[in-house]
């Protein structure tokens, strides 16, 4: 039987892969840094084994699967290749392993790890299914029908993939250290889009993507009356968000998400969109009302007179959607953006937009760019940010229990960095 050896096993990509290849009655070990992520406890929860990185823990007969992040030269990499050992990265791997399950590869700028959640929920509930979820997440199945999985375009990883559907949920310029513009971003959808083998679901109400071409039916889905698939008559309620769902203009039936955001109804119809091509029953789809969230996707916790929220938004698009979530959530409450920019690259690109988004917040703490110094060589600075936004703060580590003057506010920890440090900061400061 072969063994699975994971280089990077902690990531959020990686650690999801070895769970489903666990689950599907595999062997799998993998070896990382010391330093422990929220990624390792599932991991550990399975037995799967965690090494500190050495070239010791590659020997003979294993199949060895490395992550992205680390290149070439690295001690296990260099070993496995003079052993001649089966080598994958991550993203060639797993074009492999969906071949043997109807797959659904979600992909798009924003979005994708919380509608990978959700397609993964409903199906689920109603078929045996495997999924990747780019939040450390990945279940597998031995019965598996379905495999639904977060697909990425940086690096255009995303082209290692032929899968049977594909969900597209916006083009948008973001990964700046590799995309030149825009069309390098709609170029490397397009090429996406040519490897799907029987449909795309596309937003249409996102300009680039109504320029995809495709040798598969496109479906549109959207809020637009130009769409194949509308959402009409958006309700927010304390359960959440109740709409009508419109086939090419006639009533299919009514859906509720326990979700707030418009963003959170547009994940939700190319769900129903899809799950409808696969002839799934409205009463199957509406499985969609007990979908829990993702992690670090406003993921909240009650503190004192507060809500505290985590959120991965690092894009300026991304802030402004959590920010709205938290108005149509807790109309009544001041919302407090605590943001940390996550790479010095995405930073200096989208410096006035990050601004423009940030001031929808009622108060604004920035704190210190998350990212390599050696990528910084403009020396650009949080007080750059912070000079664009009237009245924001820069926040440091240690002077956190200032949050606490926020009566009844909501907080928004939002970054793809270790924002999370600073939650916990405030949490022990004003315990």
């Amino acid at each position: 039987m072969t063994t699975y050896h994971f280089i990077g096993i902690k990531g959020t990509g990686m650690s999801s892969l070895a769970q489903i290849l666990h689950d599907s009655g595999e062997k799998v070990q993998g070896s990382d840094v010391e330093k422990r992520f929220f990624t390792q406890e599932v991991l550990e929860a399975k037995n799967i084994e965690i090494m500190p990185f050495t070239k010791d823990n590659v020997t003979e007969g294993l199949t060895i699967i490395a992550g992205n992040a680390f290149s070439d030269d690295h001690e296990e990499i260099v070993k496995a290749k003079e052993l001649g050992l089966p080598f994958y990265r991550y993203h060639e791997f797993l074009g492999q392993w969906l071949q043997n399950y109807t797959s659904v590869a979600v992909t798009g700028a924003h979005g994708k790890t919380s509608t990978t959640g959700l397609l993964a929920h409903v199906l689920s509930e109603n078929y045996p299914t495997s999924y990747l979820i780019g939040d450390g997440t990945g279940k597998g199945h031995e019965n598996s029908q379905y495999f639904a999985f977060e697909a990425c375009e940086y690096r255009r990883h995303f082209l290692s993939y032929e899968p049977d559907y594909a969900i597209m949920t916006n083009i948008d310029f973001d990964h700046p250290d590799y995309f030149k513009s825009i069309d390098d971003v709609f170029q490397a959808f397009q090429e996406m889009a040519k490897q799907v083998k029987k449909g795309i679901i596309a937003c249409g109400d996102d300009e680039h993507l109504q320029h995809i071409q495709a040798n598969v039916p496109v479906l549109y889905y959207g809020l637009a009356d130009t769409n194949d698939f509308q959402a009409q008559n958006i309700k927010e309620t304390s359960e959440g968000t109740t709409f009508d769902v419109f086939v090419r203009n006639n009533y299919y039936d009514t859906f509720t998400i326990p979700q707030y955001g418009n963003h959170t109804v547009l994940n939700a119809l190319s769900v129903i969109a899809l799950c409808h091509y696969e002839n799934l029953l409205p009463e199957e789809i509406k499985k969609l009302s007990t979908f829990k969230g993702v992690k670090r996707r406003f993921t909240e916790k009650q503190w004192n007179d507060q809500v505290l929220v985590d959120d991965y938004a690092h894009h300026p698009i991304e802030i402004t959607a959590t920010i709205e979530t938290a108005r149509k959530k807790y109309k009544d409450r001041s919302v407090v953006a605590i943001f940390q920019p996550h790479t010095f690259t995405r930073t200096k690109t989208f410096l006035h937009e990050f601004a423009e988004s940030l001031k929808e917040a009622d108060e604004v703490y920035l704190c210190d760019i998350f990212g390599s110094a050696r990528e910084n060589e403009g020396k650009l600075t949080i007080d750059h940010l912070q000079e664009l936004i009237p009245d924001s703060h820069v926040l440091q580590l240690e002077d956190t229990e200032q949050l606490a003057a926020h009566d009844n506010g909501v907080l928004l920890f939002m970054g793809a960095g270790d924002i999370q440090k600073f939650q916990e900061a405030y949490e022990k400061q004003s315990s």
